[in-house]
């Protein structure tokens, strides 16, 4: 692997070579093939790693092959590092928002963003050895680093080695792939795989793209001091969230700094003393230069260099084809995680990955579509969501009664100074079965769990109401979910009799 393959690893100092040492070791042997493998997985990322850990904890023999870093997006360009510069930008502001709390801070304090991506290469390296290459080895995994081609439907190529299997798995995921804009190509521009090496902070920055990656990083770019021209080509942010929900985060957005410049048409991109953005929204004319661009929409399965053909394994644009049972069209060969999923989150790669292990080497049936998958965009607050969106629900024909209990109505959350947010669930009109929920409030993503629970395990909205949340808490803003829908089971008879006995009662 040379110096220009390690993307996300710059600058070079200790934190990264610590990553690099972790999750592609340049001393690395790979090992002599040890016969038919019961399993080989190509791609080390979560669905990979997943895959490779489970099968050899079950006593097969696995090979894990990867062309780059272990660990994928997540670990490198992704979660983790997303999530702490998050936590920094967050701390830049709490310091300015203490003053609302009674707290004074002094003039003057500044982010030192440089401290703030040191951070965060420091917590990546301190992960890295959950993904290493020597802890996978120590699981009895044969890793292989190289790019591997399949050369029959029982055996892979890496870099000249042979390797036999008697059942593959596809996990090679995707990557970050910039939509056709006029003149960006000429431009020197970022995407996730890059933003995380910045070590100077851009002090006017444009992203293109409005869903989670793209609000997200505006939201925090912002609060670190930049100035922040974010740039979407529909009405509003987050077009696949609910409405309400999306519209609470762009004003927080708006209020930390970042410029929207949303229904943008006949965008173009230029060189002009750093990079010049010329875009067309609601009817006004806008040209800014900016000293960084991040392009925050697109992404690419990659199949390539696989010789995906020669085994029989279809693929389109949007990756590997696989069935509900994570095949694909050669019945020896699976795939996992974003490669062939529309759900591009590393939860849902991980129990694809189950799903693989169970129906590769043991001949079970489990389908992807049992799935109950939850989701998060990490903005302040974050938006959170399970299940059916109302409008989703309706074009299926499943008619829903829809409850909401607002933040501003619950003691902890007016206490914390966070009373913009929801918790809104679905449920099928008449019952009290979940089949949706979006939640916006700080922690939604911890939130949001517990309607995933229930809805995994069948648990309905009045088993919620009917189970003690610690108070105060802001989630008993579900809980009161569940109190909204127990009253409306009250008949009018028994109603009228428990007014009655609350008037004798006072």
């Amino acid at each position: 692997m040379t110096d220009n393959e390690l993307g996300p690893l710059f600058p070079r100092d200790e934190h990264n070579q610590q990553l690099e040492a972790n999750v592609h070791p340049r001393d690395w042997a790979n090992p002599t093939p040890a016969g038919r493998y019961n399993l080989v997985v190509i791609g080390a990322g979560t669905a990979g790693l997943v895959a490779a850990a489970g099968a050899a904890g079950m006593g097969a023999k696995v090979a894990l092959i990867e062309r780059g870093l272990m660990g994928g997006d997540c670990l490198n360009v992704g979660c983790v590092p997303s999530k702490g510069v998050i936590r920094s930008a967050r701390a830049a502001a709490s310091v300015r928002q203490a003053v609302d709390f009674g707290i004074e801070v002094p003039d003057g304090v500044t982010v030192n963003f440089a401290a703030a991506m040191q951070r965060m290469r420091r917590l990546r390296a301190q992960i890295s050895p959950n993904d290493s290459a020597r802890r996978f080895r120590e699981l009895g995994v044969d890793v292989f680093f190289g790019q591997g081609r399949f050369i029959d439907s029982s055996s892979i190529d890496v870099d000249g080695t042979t390797i036999k299997f008697k059942r593959a798995v596809i996990a090679t995921g995707a990557r970050a792939a910039a939509p056709p804009i006029a003149g960006l190509d000429d431009v020197d521009y970022l995407t996730n795989e890059t933003v995380f090496s910045l070590t100077d902070l851009p002090r006017r920055l444009g992203v293109i793209g409005a869903g989670p990656i793209g609000c997200e990083l505006a939201q925090a770019f912002a609060q670190l001091g930049s100035k922040v021209l974010l740039v979407e080509s529909e009405h509003g942010i987050l077009p696949r969230e609910d409405r309400d929900a999306a519209e609470i985060v762009q004003a927080a957005i708006v209020r930390d700094g970042v410029q929207l410049l949303c229904c943008g048409r006949e965008m173009t991109v230029g060189r002009d003393d750093g990079i010049r953005l010329a875009v067309q929204s609601h009817d006004a004319r806008y040209d800014e230069r900016v000293d960084q661009l991040l392009v925050a929409v697109g992404r690419a399965p990659n199949v390539e260099n696989l010789d995906l053909e020669s085994v029989g394994v279809e693929f389109t644009t949007k990756g590997v084809t696989v069935n509900d049972r994570l095949q694909t069209t050669n019945p020896k060969i699976y795939a996992a995680g974003d490669i062939c999923s529309p759900f591009q989150f590393t939860h849902a790669a991980d129990f694809m990955a189950r799903i693989v292990i169970q129906n590769a080497l043991f001949a079970g049936r489990k389908k992807v579509s049992r799935l109950t998958i939850p989701w998060c965009t990490y903005t302040s607050p974050e938006v959170a969501h399970v299940g059916l969106y109302e409008g989703e629900a309706e074009r299926q024909g499943i008619p829903v009664d829809t409850y909401v209990q607002h933040l501003q109505d619950v003691d902890r959350a007016i206490l914390e100074g966070e009373e913009a947010g929801f918790a809104k669930v679905h449920v099928k009109r008449g019952t009290d079965k979940i089949v949706g929920a979006t939640i916006v409030a700080r922690n939604a993503g911890d939130m949001i769990a517990e309607v995933t629970l229930a809805m995994t395990h069948g648990l309905g909205l009045a088993k919620i109401g009917s189970t003690i949340h610690p108070y105060p808490t802001q989630v008993e803003a579900i809980r009161r979910l569940g109190d909204q829908y127990n009253r409306t089971r009250l008949t009018p008879l028994i109603k009228n009799m428990f007014d009655k006995w609350l008037a004798w009662t006072r």
